[in-house]
């Protein structure tokens, strides 16, 4: 029986190991979007798909997210500070599924397709008929593997309508509650 404190010297989970496990897990799944003012005459917008959010502290409110380092979003998420989080629905399915696609077309023409507004503190792009919203300040940052995690001070939230059901990812598929 092992005894002691410390975690016994063991293999590393392989990334294929790692994945199938956490497959089991159902998370919720968001937008995060940032706008660029600085990137021409109108700015830039950006967003990825995301089940890596979550909340961290009521008081002061906080939220996190994981953005793979080096990437496009985790560059303007440095340069900005400000972002926001729409929480999709069950009817967001083909919207989670077009910001999560490598290779995709740009994200200025899936904005363009996408019915959205403009956050009041960030100017990021908040998803119409998202179950809810958020928008956010980056008060950390922290490097974790091959992502980036960061710690968002929330500025506003909101719940813009009725209840709706959201939509979950799970077993490496999007799944609705039944």
């Amino acid at each position: 029986m092992y005894t002691s404190s410390q975690p016994a010297a063991a293999p590393v989970a392989t990334p294929d190991e790692f994945r199938a496990a956490l497959s089991q897990l159902a998370s919720g799944v968001a937008l995060v979007t940032v706008h660029d003012p600085e990137d021409g005459s109108d700015g830039e917008d950006a967003g990825m798909t995301a089940t890596s959010f979550l909340s961290v502290s009521l008081e002061p409110p906080l939220v996190l997210i994981s953005v793979r380092e080096d990437s496009r979003m985790d560059e303007l998420l440095t340069r900005v500070g400000g972002w926001a989080v729409s929480l999709l629905g069950e009817e967001h399915r083909t919207l989670a599924s077009r910001f999560a696609m490598k290779g995709r077309l740009s994200d200025r023409l899936l904005f363009a397709d996408t019915p959205h507004h403009r956050g009041e503190f960030t100017g990021a792009p908040l998803v119409d008929g998202a179950l809810a919203t958020v928008e956010c300040a980056t008060e950390q940052r922290i490097a974790a593997g091959d992502h980036t995690l960061l710690i968002g001070r929330v500025l506003q939230a909101r719940v813009p309508g009725p209840a709706g059901k959201p939509l979950l990812y799970f077993r490496g598929g999007y799944r609705h509650l039944g």
